[in-house]
């Protein structure tokens, strides 16, 4: 039977003791500090202050040094980024890294291109969490967390599709020639004439963006009824993995921004796999490992793949809240 005893046993407690009070080795390293606010705010000063506060703020703080060294280094820079970037306020962002031809290859969703063309007619609108979907439903407002997307908006954007399928399928007719989804993307932005818009700063500036799954989302819908009418419409994935992987190999130095997870994210990595790896990478996502799928590892894990073989790091949290703080510690001039 189990006896238990709360008498004091001076053994006992001296073991207690040398346990609680163990001797530590000296750890040399960044202190522990947090900006001063008494000292006045310096935007350069207090974005360096992450780096020693601790938990996700020094990750951020190690984010903003690999950004910048991919820059120091000349780096061939892939931003990959989900739909519901573009969605966010984070689509002006983007537009102004491309405007600048500061980062090279861009790689999204169907949603991250239909989403900046839509933006060029008509905004978004913030909106709530917890809205009733049924009643959103039944007054033809879409949501996406909480930013609401009204459907004229994708009646304006079926007008825009539907002529300019038209327009590229008589062109691949004429010149029987399969364009790629890179090289709609690029007419597509050669329409826009929104100088916020994403592509059309990449069309402008040449910056290719690959989208392998051109066909989901609105884009896809668009597609579907038109090859109704024009079933022998085709577009060329193919010959986009060639180019995008050739980008990779051909580069000095690789760096990878990557904001979500999703299909982006391996696409991104798979493709500095051919060149042994990218030469620095910054994930910003919250997803965690736990599921064993590719959107949730973390940078470790491409590693082993040989999809990243320099420095990294994980930023766990929102990309609406971290991103921006990365640009202005990292590409502002």
């Amino acid at each position: 039977m189990t006896k238990v005893s709360d008498v004091s046993n001076p053994e006992k407690i001296k073991k207690a003791y040398e346990i609680d009070f163990k001797k530590s080795k000296e750890v040399k390293g960044i202190e522990i500090k947090g900006y001063d606010f008494s000292k006045g705010f310096n935007l350069n000063k207090f974005l360096k202050s992450y780096k020693s506060t601790g938990f996700q703020a020094s990750n951020l703080g190690t984010a903003i040094e690999i950004v910048r060294k991919m820059r120091e280094d000349d780096a061939t820079i892939f931003l990959a980024y989900n739909s519901n970037m573009v969605s966010s306020g984070l689509r002006e962002i983007i537009a102004y890294l491309v405007k600048n031809k500061f980062v090279h290859v861009l790689v999204t969703t169907a949603g991250g291109v239909e989403e900046d063309i839509i933006k060029t007619m008509k905004p978004f609108i913030l909106g709530r969490f917890d809205a009733d979907g049924k009643k959103l439903r039944k007054d033809g407002i879409n949501r996406i967390g909480n930013i609401f997307v009204p459907n004229d908006r994708y009646i304006l954007f079926e007008k825009f599709m539907r002529k300019f399928l038209k327009e590229i399928y008589e062109r691949q007719k004429k010149e029987n020639k399969i364009f790629t989804a890179s090289e709609i993307i690029y007419e597509m932005g050669k329409k826009i004439k929104d100088k916020n818009s994403i592509y059309y700063w990449a069309s402008k500036n040449g910056i290719p963006t690959f989208c392998p799954a051109l066909t989901d989302r609105a884009i896809g819908d668009n597609v579907f009824f038109f090859c109704q009418e024009h079933p022998d419409f085709k577009v060329d994935i193919a010959k986009d993995m060639v180019r995008l992987v050739n980008i990779a190999i051909n580069a000095e130095k690789t760096g990878i921004i990557l904001l979500g997870g999703g299909f982006v994210k391996h696409h991104v990595c798979n493709a500095n796999l051919f060149r042994d790896g990218a030469d620095y990478a910054v994930y910003i996502n919250m997803e965690t490992e736990e599921g064993g799928s590719d959107s949730q590892a973390k940078p470790d894990e491409a590693v082993s793949w040989g999809k990243i073989k320099g420095e990294f790091v994980k930023v766990y949290g929102d990309a609406t809240i971290i991103f921006p703080l990365v640009v202005a510690g990292a590409f502002l001039e």
